[in-house]
C-alpha cells in the first residue's frame, strides 16, 4: 500500500516457447562493355533462411529447426546462363522425455531434399555449345529419417549448446518421386520403385558455439549405417560460420560435405561411382536476426 494506491506485483509467466531465425542475402553483379581483357557479364546471388522453435516444459522438450538456402549464377555468354550453385530444404524435429538433469530419450525426424531441378552441364565431343542432363529434382531425391535414441543435451550461460544422440533404431527412406530417375534406379533405389527403406543405426550431433566476440560456429553432423551393410556410413555434415560486421552487415563460410555409396556420382576421368560431394560457400551480405 502506498499512500491512495495499492500495487499489485504479479508473478512472472514461465516462458515455454524460444522462437526466431535468421535470413541472408548476397548480391555479386560484374557488368563488361568494350573490356579489353576479357571476361563476361555475370550475377550472382546466393540467399538463406533459418526457423527455429524449441519448447520445453517440466521434464519434455521439442526442438524443431528449418533451413532453405538457394543460389544460382548467371553469365550473360553462354548456353543454359542461368544455372543453381546452391539448392538445400531441411527439417529437423526432435522430441525428447527427460530421464536426468543432461540426459534425454528423444525421438528425432530428419528430411532433406531441394527446391529446384539439378542438372549436369557437359560438352560433347566436337560441339560448340553445352548440353545438360537433368539428375535430381523437387523430391527426388528426398531423405527421410526417424530414429530413436539416447539424446545428451546441455546448454551453457553463454548460449552455447552441444547435443548428441545416439540410436540403435533409425529408419532411413530415400524417396524418389520423378519417373525417368526412378526408372534409372537413380539414388539407390530398385529401377521403377519409389522408395528406398532401410533399418541401420544412427548418430547425430549439433553444435552451436560462439568461438569469439562476433564470430559463432553452427554445424550439424548425421551419420547412419544400414544394418546388412553395417560400417558403411552414409554422411552428412553441414557448417556454418557467421562473423557479424554490424548489426546489419555479415559475413558467412559455409561448408556442405555428404557422401552416400548409393549416389554415383558422374565424374570426367573416371566411371560413375560413390565420390565426397563438397561444397563451399563464402557470403558478404545483409544478415537479419530475429
Amino acid at each position: 500500500m502506498l499512500g491512495d494506491s495499492v500495487i499489485i506485483l504479479r508473478p512472472e509467466q514461465p516462458v515455454y516457447w524460444k522462437k526466431g531465425g535468421n535470413f541472408n542475402l548476397s548480391i555479386q553483379q560484374v557488368s563488361l562493355t568494350n573490356w579489353s581483357a576479357g571476361g563476361a557479364s555475370s550475377m550472382a546471388l546466393n540467399t538463406g533462411l533459418n526457423l527455429f522453435a524449441n519448447f520445453k516444459k517440466d521434464k519434455k522438450i521439442w526442438d524443431s529447426k528449418l533451413t532453405i538456402n538457394f543460389g544460382f549464377n548467371r553469365q550473360s555468354d553462354r548456353r543454359f546462363a542461368t544455372r543453381k550453385t546452391n539448392d538445400n530444404f531441411i527439417f529437423l524435429s526432435k522430441y525428447g522425455r527427460e530421464l536426468s538433469e543432461r540426459w534425454y530419450l528423444s525421438t528425432q525426424i530428419d528430411a532433406r531434399t531441394q527446391l529446384l531441378a539439378g542438372y549436369r552441364y557437359f560438352r560433347p565431343g566436337g560441339a560448340e555449345r553445352d548440353s545438360r542432363n537433368r539428375i535430381s529434382d523437387l523430391l527426388a531425391p528426398a531423405y527421410i529419417q526417424s530414429s530413436t535414441g539416447l539424446n545428451y543435451k546441455r546448454e551453457f550461460k553463454n548460449d552455447d549448446k552441444v547435443s548428441i544422440i545416439g540410436s540403435p533404431f533409425t529408419g532411413r527412406f530415400t524417396v524418389v518421386m520423378d519417373d525417368s530417375l526412378s526408372r534409372a534406379g537413380a539414388f539407390g533405389v530398385i529401377p521403377g520403385e519409389v522408395i528406398r527403406a532401410e533399418a541401420g543405426m544412427s548418430l547425430t550431433s549439433s553444435t552451436d558455439i560462439q568461438l569469439l566476440e562476433n564470430i559463432r560456429w553452427k554445424a550439424d553432423l548425421n551419420l547412419f549405417s544400414n544394418y546388412e551393410n553395417l560400417g558403411n556410413m552414409v554422411v552428412n555434415f553441414n557448417s556454418v560460420i557467421s562473423m557479424k560486421v554490424n548489426k546489419f552487415i555479415t559475413t558467412r563460410i559455409e561448408t556442405i560435405l555428404i557422401y552416400d555409396e548409393s549416389v554415383l556420382i558422374n565424374r570426367s576421368d573416371k566411371p560413375p561411382g560413390p565420390a565426397i560431394q563438397l561444397q563451399n560457400l563464402i557470403n558478404f551480405g545483409i544478415g537479419l536476426e530475429f
